[in-house]
């Protein structure tokens, strides 16, 4: 069954139970974060991505609900930034399996987790098999950081944006994301190159993104178009909702 609004979170419980009663068993599960993308898109970047991300997939599945995006994420590598919130791994761990817990309980059969921010993947990818091995549900976590930046450029292509980004952050990918999701947010007279070419993630992730870039940024903001945007969606979409329906027909 479709929903007109697939987000758990304008559901009244009577609404939810109604779903549960007609088939509807998957929750999209978004793990965001709130930190620096530079100085012209939001700190909420990747918890806007995992709104967005959501729900198209939740709509596109058709008997799915969108749960609550969770915000804040693993950031310690950008707390160099002023307004970054970050998390320890074993609290954002905590917190997915409270939310896996509590939709487990109610009748959802298949959690889909779906990291947006580098530093959830390995929380993500650590929590999910021991949740999937105490709850009753399907836990499918789409934690591929190295798939999903494939995905970014193949978007960014196909939208005839010729600029590939080896490591993403707050560069051309991630600028056109927020122009197709909220155009509004973007600091058009801010964008400005980051740093381009290769980048070591270890570092990053042992000396921060300051090390790196001044500025926060990895590549070239000045390349983004709303186009490019809503071509990234469209592919990460296509190809986790490929990967949910497979997951669930082998269950």
């Amino acid at each position: 069954m479709a929903h007109e609004d697939v987000r758990l979170e304008h559901q009244t419980w009577t609404d939810v139970e109604s779903a549960l009663e007609d088939g509807t068993r998957t929750a999209i599960i978004a793990v965001g974060s709130v930190e620096q993308h530079g100085p012209h898109l939001p700190l909420i970047m990747d918890t806007l991505a995992g709104d967005e991300l959501s729900g198209r997939i939740a709509e596109q599945l058709g008997d799915a609900f969108a749960a609550p995006s969770i915000r804040p994420g693993c950031s310690g590598h950008h707390m160099d930034f002023p307004g970054t919130i970050t998390i320890p791994p074993e609290t954002l761990m905590e917190l997915i399996r409270s939310y896996c817990r509590s939709l487990d309980a109610h009748g959802f059969e298949h959690l889909v987790l779906v990291p947006t921010h580098g530093g959830n993947f390995a929380p993500v990818n650590t929590v999910a098999p021991e949740i999937a091995r105490e709850l009753d549900a399907n836990v499918i976590a789409l934690a591929e950081l190295g798939t999903l930046m494939e995905l970014m450029n193949e978007g960014m292509r196909e939208a005839g944006v010729e600029y590939e980004e080896p490591v993403i952050h707050a560069g051309a990918a991630e600028t056109a994301m927020v122009m197709a999701a909220a155009e509004e947010l973007v600091r058009t007279d801010r964008l400005e190159l980051g740093r381009e070419g290769d980048i070591s993630v270890s570092r990053l992730l042992s000396e921060g993104f300051k090390a790196i870039t001044e500025n926060g940024v990895l590549g070239d903001p000045r390349e983004a178009t709303p186009e490019a945007g809503e071509a990234i969606f469209s592919a990460i979409t296509d190809a986790y909702v490929d990967r949910i329906e497979a997951e669930r027909d082998a269950v």
